[in-house]
């Protein structure tokens, strides 16, 4: 955004960090929650298969 005319430098740089602040925290910030801990399941689930595949290995 345009600082406004009798607005200082300062105030209108805080006032876009406020708001890319509160972007990162809205919006960002939750989408790579879900997105690690939708990782976090697929890797889950891939370890348990290769826990499988050994333990029938060991079987053998």
């Amino acid at each position: 955004m345009e600082p406004k005319a009798n607005q200082p430098l300062g105030e209108h740089l805080e006032e876009d960090l406020k708001r890319i602040i509160a972007y990162l925290n809205d919006r960002v910030v939750p989408e790579v929650r879900e997105n690690s801990s939708k990782a976090l399941r697929i890797a889950a689930e891939q370890l348990s298969k290769l826990a499988s595949h050994l333990e029938r290995r060991q079987g053998e």
